[in-house]
């Protein structure tokens, strides 16, 4: 995609990957609209980065998208950016009982969330000069962390939908990019100091240039090893990275 000239909507965009991508953005002189529950935090990014805007949403409330998406539509009739970056995600235990209040949250926000949006916006997406369509999914969508069964799950299934949607699209001026992060240090869980973590500014900096192509898939070079996971003998790398973890957990 071309990193200037866009007008771009990142959902949750008040912290984490979505704040680093919005202001690495914004810094090259786009039109940047942040998207998020949590309005405090919203008027917060926008006041440290005048110029960029900020509106209420809330991915996994249906009514919440379509209203939005009518009011971005008519005060941002330039929109041709989409970046689907909301995200949560809760730990379970699929060797138990799983909460089913908590994964259809997980699903509704990861999962089900950023295809309704994108839905919502297609067809003004397909009016613009050029428009692309960035899914942020997770090196998890093809190494699944076994106690978040869930959360991996939803974004093996976004990276499905993405494929989908990228041929679906082939023939039109709406490109399809998914960038898919490894651990990086955020408060998607909690922050904190552990060297395995990227740090999220050398993220921004190197999914930046991969953004910068045409590339369908923007991974960093940490990512490349899990990416090309061995096929059919898959089950030896989940379990070899899930016995490592397990071994050696994060200090949250």
């Amino acid at each position: 995609m071309k990193l200037e000239g866009n007008t771009i909507l990142i959902t949750g965009g008040a912290s984490g990957i979505g704040r680093g991508l919005a202001e690495a953005f914004h810094q090259r002189g786009n039109k940047v609209i942040i998207a998020g529950r949590r309005k405090a935090l919203l008027e917060e990014v926008i006041a440290a980065n005048p110029g960029m805007e900020a509106i209420e949403l809330d991915v996994a409330d249906s009514a919440s998208i379509a209203a939005v998406a009518k009011v971005l539509i008519t005060r941002y009739p330039t929109l041709n950016v989409l970046i689907n970056n909301a995200g949560i995600m809760p730990f379970d235990n699929a060797a138990g009982e799983i909460d089913e209040a908590t994964s259809r949250r997980l699903i509704e926000t990861n999962f089900l969330g950023p295809i309704l949006l994108t839905s919502a916006l297609i067809e003004h997406l397909k009016q613009q000069p050029r428009a692309t369509i960035i899914y942020n999914t997770s090196s998890l969508a093809y190494l699944p962390l076994a106690p978040s069964a869930v959360y991996s799950a939803t974004k093996a299934g976004l990276h499905s939908y993405a494929l989908s949607q990228r041929f679906m699209l082939r023939d039109t001026n709406v490109t399809v990019q998914e960038i898919a992060p490894p651990w990086v240090d955020t408060d998607l869980i909690k922050k904190g100091a552990d060297p395995r973590a990227m740090p999220v500014d050398a993220f921004i900096a190197e999914t930046m240039q991969g953004l910068a192509t045409e590339i369908p898939e923007v991974v960093v070079e940490a990512v490349r090893p899990l990416r090309a996971n061995p096929g059919p003998n898959e089950h030896a790398l989940i379990d070899a990275f899930n016995a490592e973890l397990i071994a050696n957990p994060p200090a949250f």
